[in-house]
Parts: structure tokens; C-alpha cells; sequence
């Protein structure tokens, strides 16, 4: 029986729907969580966005990594850097 075959019907709706065994967003290096953050401001040409949380607190964020990083897209970030737009503005 395969890892998949063995996971519970809610565990394989967590990974396909995020890509993460267990529906979060955990790096497979350090286990720290991406957390998703809005844009508020980007600015493209230094490749930087400030963004905010859900609970108002702001920081800046390495952006190169990602296109449509403009203010209202939600981003999937992780030691600072977006790793992808989980939600286009």
C-alpha cells in the first residue's frame, strides 16, 4: 500500500488542494509556516512589496520571485520571500 493509499480522505483533499501533506504550508527545510499576506504597496523596480497580515501587522517582502505581485494580491511568503500569489488583486 502506497503513502498516498494510507492517508485519510481528508489528508489527500489537504495535499491536493495546497500541495502540503497536511494542508498547510510548511517548509520541508526549517518547518517554519508561510503565511499569507496582502500587498499594499509594491515596487516592482526594487523588486519589494510592503504587506500586511490578517491582524494589521506590516513588513516587507522580497517579491522577484513572483509576477502579479500588486497591491491586493495575497501572497504565500516564507522567510520574507513570496513564494507564489495564492490570490490575484
Amino acid at each position: 500500500m502506497s503513502d498516498v493509499e494510507r492517508m485519510s480522505e481528508p489528508a489527500r483533499t489537504a495535499e491536493r488542494d495546497t500541495g502540503f501533506p497536511d494542508g498547510q504550508y510548511h517548509c520541508i527545510t526549517c518547518s517554519d509556516e508561510g503565511r499569507p499576506l496582502t500587498v499594499v504597496a509594491a515596487d516592482a523596480e526594487r523588486g519589494l512589496a510592503l504587506c500586511e497580515d490578517a491582524d494589521g501587522a506590516r513588513s516587507s517582502v522580497e517579491i522577484a520571485l513572483v509576477d502579479g505581485a500588486r497591491s491586493g494580491a495575497v501572497l504565500l511568503v516564507h522567510a520574507g520571500t513570496a513564494l507564489t500569489v495564492l490570490e490575484p488583486a
